[in-house]
């Protein structure tokens, strides 16, 4: 569980400086150069990993970076037109608990301690992901229904087709997906008009964001090898939490106490998790 949880930390603190450069520029410019950023990151280190390139691994690891790529778009949009307070914490739900339950539905069987740590992590997912003012001129469309579904399924089936690459693949999966990942976010700036790249800090942070996101997606890569979809998925969403305590402590961010409680509640179910690996 410990990739996991690093993976977690990773997801939560790229989001935290994506967040900060998102108050700059558009969110989407600064994906289009912190992704084709991974994929150079990724280039580079993955002959040190050795590993078996295999035809259906490279598939899995394109299929994540096409969800990966489209849950990004879809989840701004729903950012922009909708609640925050509503879209943020419902996609985290769905990121965490629809891995669970294909998980199950395959045959995994966590044990009793470990299903206790599962409710507590959606339940710590939906706390620590909820905003503390919505917005009342926002309202929960029906588009942006479909938005927020669409980006949570999108993110868990990147999470599903991680866990199907074997073992064995090494770094090489991981970088078909984040090329299928750039093509999908250079098409969708491309097509709103928003291919420019940021400057100044903003670009800078993307450049971070680019690290943190190959360190995050090879954590995950790797806790999936040696772990059940349902307990690593579950852990490695509970990324919000990195962000919301990076917001409290860098920016002086009030946390609400629906925040803190998922806090608390997700350390809880890190530790249950944990003692019944």
């Amino acid at each position: 569980m410990a990739l996991a949880l690093a993976a977690a930390v990773g997801y939560g603190v790229s989001d935290f400086v994506g967040g900060v450069a998102a108050r700059r520029v558009q969110a989407l410019r600064v994906v289009i150069v912190s992704y084709p950023l991974s994929v150079l990151i990724v280039a580079m280190i993955a002959p040190l990993f050795g590993g078996t390139v295999s035809g259906a691994a490279l598939l899995w690891g394109a299929a994540s970076g096409v969800a990966s790529g489209l849950a990004v778009w879809w989840f701004y949009l729903a950012l922009a037109s909708g609640p925050m307070a509503v879209v943020s914490p419902l996609t985290a739900v769905l990121v965490a608990g629809i891995p669970v339950f294909v998980g199950v539905a395959v045959g995994e069987r966590p044990s009793a301690l470990a299903f206790a740590g599962i409710v507590l992590a959606l339940l710590a997912v939906a706390l620590v992901s909820k905003e503390s003012h919505p917005g009342a001129e926002l309202r929960f469309t029906p588009t942006v229904a479909w938005l927020t579904v669409g980006s949570g399924l999108a993110f868990a089936f990147a999470f599903i087709c991680l866990h199907k690459i074997d073992a064995g693949s090494g770094m090489w999966p991981l970088l078909a997906s984040r090329i299928t990942a750039t093509v999908v976010v250079w098409a969708v700036a491309l097509g709103t008009g928003q291919f420019r790249a940021p400057r100044g800090e903003p670009l800078r942070l993307a450049v971070y964001v680019s690290f943190l996101d190959v360190v995050a997606n090879a954590a995950m890569l790797y806790a999936f090898h040696g772990g059940y979809l349902s307990l690593v998925s579950v852990i490695g969403s509970l990324y919000p939490a990195a962000t919301v305590l990076l917001a409290m402590m860098l920016l002086g961010e009030r946390v609400s106490r629906v925040q803190q409680a998922g806090m608390v509640l997700a350390l809880s179910a890190v530790g249950l998790i944990a003692g019944a690996g």
